[in-house]
């Protein structure tokens, strides 16, 4: 019988906070092998950062086009506690990718909040266009 993928992720998240990480990054990888669903680990991770932000830690991917200094990650920090009040802890992160001009996507587990310079042209260039924001 399947386990479903969000019993897996929750296993996963319960096990994250007491497994030394490669570890588990190991045995989850060898359980996906042998269950043939390694396909399915990109929805399994989104899930996993889900339970944890139900459990107060809230991971965010900060994409940029350039290295983040220390104080801005500082900076995402504190703009994910306004989102996220409840959250004891936040784990930022940081990707590069070289097609951005600049600024900052923040992709959460269920969401992403697009800061770039190609995300606020296209917005402008919607607005220009539709005479509205959508």
């Amino acid at each position: 019988m399947k386990v479903a993928r969000r019993q897996i992720a929750s296993a996963i998240s319960e096990l994250s906070f007491t497994t030394p990480i490669d570890k588990l990054a190991n045995e989850v990888a060898a359980y996906l092998l042998s269950e043939r669903r390694s396909n399915e680990l990109d929805s399994l991770m989104r899930d996993c950062m889900e339970d944890r932000a139900q459990h107060g830690v809230v991971e965010v991917i900060a994409v940029s086009a350039h290295e983040l200094d220390p104080r801005a990650v500082e900076d995402i920090k504190r703009q994910v506690l306004v989102h996220y009040p409840k959250a004891r802890e936040v784990i930022v992160s940081p990707k590069h990718d070289s097609s951005l001009i600049g600024g900052v996507r923040l992709e959460f587990a269920n969401a992403q909040l697009d800061l770039t310079l190609r995300g606020k042209l296209n917005r402008f260039k919607q607005l220009m266009t539709n005479g509205k924001e959508e």
